[in-house]
């Protein structure tokens, strides 16, 4: 009786250790490919955030220029205006002279005004871009912290031997694989209600305000 009951507790024991080396072997295999699955997303994300600075450059660069055009607009304009004042009070001989210089500021003011027109549609094509480009940055950022709370339940899971748990981390695991494919493939997947809780926002008056200001800048 000794001897069987010696074996029902080594059989027993033999099973539970063999239920415990396939839970951890599950949950190295699930960290392993979770792991080399965010270095991909890492090495994208970042790719896609220097994109972003570039855009966000261009956008500057391009209003820059925007304002300095409008500038110079202003300054043609209110010299043609100036020229005509001057030239109603001279003679027929003298506004011939005048009337030359005008048509030369007037075609400047014109063609300052077009150049404007192409860096305004410059300005608007990097703002697309820069949308564009971080609708996918918010993508891969939400595949990491679902991804990395995975990791999480997955070492919890391991040290407590509780296969529930193991279970449970596979949902933030799905989950982080759909966005990261999502920022990969470019599906346009977005879940914009957790995004723009996780994100900084500006109140909307604020909004408004720099917008306001963004637009008047160049009909100084």
């Amino acid at each position: 009786m000794d001897m069987l009951e010696e074996d029902d507790t080594s059989n027993k024991a033999d099973s539970s250790t063999k239920r415990k080396s396939n839970l951890n072997n599950a949950v190295a295999i699930a960290v392993a490919l979770i792991a080399t699955f965010m270095g991909i997303c890492k090495v994208k994300d970042d790719n896609i955030v220097q994109a972003m600075q570039q855009a966000q450059a261009d956008r500057i660069d391009h209003w820059s220029w925007y304002q300095a055009r409008n500038m110079r607009e202003e300054i043609a304009k209110a010299t043609v205006i100036q020229l005509q004042l001057q030239a109603a009070s001279q003679s027929p001989q003298v506004q011939t002279g005048y009337s030359k210089q005008i048509s030369t500021y007037q075609a400047f003011a014109d063609k300052e005004e077009q150049k404007k027109q192409t860096l305004q549609q410059a300005v608007e094509t990097d703002q697309k871009n820069y949308d564009e480009l971080n609708f996918h940055d918010d993508q891969f950022d939400l595949a990491d912290a679902t991804l990395s709370l995975a990791v999480s339940l997955f070492a919890i899971t391991s040290l407590s031997q509780k296969r529930w748990l193991f279970f449970i981390a596979i949902i933030p695991t799905t989950l982080g694989l759909i966005m990261g494919l999502s920022g990969l493939l470019g599906w346009r997947l977005h879940p914009t209600a957790l995004t723009k809780l996780l994100s900084l926002n500006l109140p909307q008056q604020a909004i408004e305000q720099r917008i306001v200001s963004i637009k008047l800048i160049p009909e100084l």
